[in-house]
């Protein structure tokens, strides 16, 4: 078991003074190819994400103000924060910064080939609206302010198959307790997943949770990807082995005044 408390040289830190948290799984793959290498050395200072100090709050919109140095464009300050939770290899994440220039597209990701893959995506397309937290998903959501976020895309989280893992959840009560927290009113969360006891695990607290409205009115609103949602390699992977990826839309329901 790894800790955010003591990283291993390269690995993510989170901000200082916040409480040690448990983080589960993988934090690198594959040894990187030099040219991937070289692109995280070079890139992600440029566009990572510095969390303030434990109980110190992020202006998001702030990440935008000023494009990264080497961008070759310039985003303006974004209309509205759009962000992944572990965003794999980058290329939904990309797809949909590329689509919504007017956004500004955060992404959380642990897993370092992921960041890589995130970046070169950057680079290829010219993005300017994407920043990226190296670490757990989890030490962002507490740094954003109430009412912060326009969107949310969690897609095909770690389902810990075993009982004695449940606890490793991301999908919680205390995550979406958060999430509804920072979410605008009306605004849309979207998750997807393969394994169909974490989907009962995620079905079961989304739809008791007061803040979040299930959008669903049919199984095809379950079934079929939505056509501004565009397919993930896992996703593409998990279809060649016969499994079939579930699509999850909720709405954050309007705070009573």
């Amino acid at each position: 078991m790894a800790r955010h408390g003591s990283p291993r040289h390269g690995e993510p830190r989170p901000p200082p003074g916040a409480p040690r948290r448990a983080f589960y799984g993988r934090r690198r793959g594959r040894r990187l190819r030099p040219g991937l290498k070289a692109l995280l050395e070079e890139l992600l200072p440029r566009f990572a994400v510095i969390l303030p100090e434990a109980g110190g709050t992020l202006d998001p919109a702030a990440l935008f103000d000023s494009p990264p140095q080497g961008c070759p464009v310039a985003a303006p300050r974004p209309e509205g924060i759009w962000l992944e939770i572990g965003f794999g290899a980058g290329e939904h994440l990309a797809w949909q910064a590329e689509r919504h220039p007017g956004a500004g597209f955060l992404g959380a990701e642990c897993f370092v080939n992921g960041v890589a893959g995130l970046l070169r995506e950057v680079r290829e397309r010219g993005l300017a609206n994407v920043r990226i937290h190296h670490g757990d998903g989890r030490d962002l959501l507490d740094a954003l302010p109430q009412g912060s976020l326009d969107r949310v895309f969690i897609l095909f989280p770690d389902p810990w198959p075993k009982a004695r893992h449940h606890k490793r959840r991301l999908i919680r009560d205390d995550t979406l307790d958060r999430l509804a927290e920072v979410m605008k009113d009306g605004v849309e969360l979207r998750l997807a997943t393969d394994d169909m006891d974490y989907l009962s695990w995620m079905l079961e607290r989304l739809i008791r949770h007061p803040a979040f409205e299930w959008l669903a009115r049919g199984p095809r609103d379950w079934r079929e990807r939505p056509a501004d949602w565009p397919p993930t390699r896992y996703e593409i992977k998990a279809l060649d082995q016969g499994r079939r990826p579930i699509y999850l839309r909720f709405r954050r329901r309007r705070r009573r005044r």
